[in-house]
């Protein structure tokens, strides 16, 4: 597995984590979860420096810009509200959201593989689907091509 795509899957984790624990500092809430899964003594020799600030900046652009995210994700989900989704969709959708408008150089077609592929391994047998759909149109909405 790819350093880009551990990172995008520790991002969730720790989004997911932010969620139920929404005072958390994002920074916080990366310690706690590198110190919980690896422990002080190993965490850099199991994690790549690259890896670690790919997981920072995602998980950052993704606090910062939660209200506009939640946004267009409330308006590319036809039916759904936000606080309807489960947990893992909804992060799944914000972390795609906020890296195909914020690093238009990750070609949008890894972004929406990336979070199918997530949604399959972490959501529900529906994730997959449900995240195709909603960021097809939030592709539209924000003019990208696939």
């Amino acid at each position: 597995m790819g350093s880009r795509r551990r990172a995008r899957e520790r991002a969730l984790q720790v989004l997911c984590l932010l969620d139920v624990q929404p005072d958390l500092e994002p920074s916080a809430a990366l310690e706690l979860y590198y110190q919980h899964l690896y422990g002080d003594e190993e965490r850099d020799e199991v994690l790549s420096e690259e890896g670690r600030r790919f997981t920072a900046q995602l998980v950052s652009g993704v606090r910062q810009d939660l209200t506009t995210l939640d946004e267009l994700i409330a308006h590319s989900s036809r039916n759904w509200r936000l606080e309807r989704m489960n947990w893992v969709d909804r992060n799944l959708l914000r972390l795609a959201a906020w890296e195909l408008r914020s690093l238009p150089e990750t070609p949008a077609k890894v972004v929406l593989n990336e979070a199918i592929e997530m949604a399959k391994r972490y959501g529900t047998t529906d994730s997959s689907a449900f995240v195709n759909g909603v960021l097809d149109r939030l592709l539209s909405e924000l003019g990208r091509r696939v």
